[in-house]
């Protein structure tokens, strides 16, 4: 049997009932299209993905020791299954140009996963995951909310967000110490941002660095003109703003700055 490794930030779910539901949150998966399981561990996701998706699924686990067990007990998927690290490898080829990502994910790299989602936007086409509740509360919060925050407006730009259940933590081998929540990433249409990317994605995190400030403060090191200073919307902190209204800031901040920071 496999140990969970606290290094590893691993807590394996033992609730069939709720892997099951996990795994119907799918929506978006189309015939000759990868499903990519991050982290399955014991394979209790993969049960009921292997039956889903038998020619299509892909498991990736950094525990070689779960590899090993996922190699003995589904061995038709064996050329499928890698050991490695998924935040560090390029899967493309494997992959192809569209693909799901599933995964009861590691609350340590939970962040991490969704940065690299967003890197690989073009081609993860949809996101079903659990993780920690208040990260996942988070990624789904809309604007005005205390839990919108960086990853929930970069996230948004590109994907439509929803928080989908929560689950307790009894369900889990070795308990956590709090509550996770299950969400569902959908690709929206957005192919580009109206605005420089680059630059959005430093407005938003500088505006968010110091939440309790107004975005005039906030975005002092960016250093903008005393005429864009004085417009409304920097009145307004960061977690006030949609992603259009982001968009429209950044547009404002790349014709009123003075200097390339």
């Amino acid at each position: 049997m496999v140990k969970p490794k606290k290094h590893l930030g691993q807590h394996f779910l033992k609730d069939t009932d709720i892997a099951h539901d996990i795994v119907k949150a799918v929506k978006k998966q189309q015939k000759g299209m990868k499903i990519l399981e991050i982290g399955p561990g014991t394979g209790v996701l993969t049960q009921f993905l292997v039956k889903e998706y038998p020619d299509d699924l892909v498991l990736i686990d950094l525990d070689k020791e779960s590899i090993n067990y996922l190699e003995k007990h589904y061995s038709e998927i064996k050329e499928n299954i890698i050991y490695g690290d998924f935040l560090r490898l390029d899967l493309s080829e494997r992959l192809g140009e569209k693909y799901v990502i599933i995964g009861n994910f590691p609350y340590n790299i939970s962040s991490q996963i969704f940065f690299k989602v967003l890197e690989d936007k073009e081609k993860v086409v949809e996101v079903v995951g659990m993780l920690q509740k208040e990260v996942a509360e988070r990624l789904a919060s809309p604007p005005g909310n205390k839990n919108y925050g960086i990853l929930s407006v970069l996230l948004q730009a590109f994907y439509d967000i929803e928080y989908l259940f929560t689950v307790g933590r009894e369900v889990f081998d070795p308990p956590p110490k709090v509550q996770s929540g299950v969400i569902r990433l959908v690709r929206n249409e957005r192919q580009t941002l109206d605005c420089d990317e680059d630059l959005f994605k430093r407005v938003v995190k500088q505006g968010f660095q110091n939440r309790r400030k107004t975005l005039r403060n906030a975005l002092k090191p960016l250093n903008l003109t005393d005429e864009v200073k004085q417009l409304p919307v920097l009145n307004k902190r960061a977690e006030e703003l949609s992603v259009k209204e982001f968009e429209e800031l950044t547009n404002t901040v790349a014709s009123g700055r003075i200097n390339e920071v």
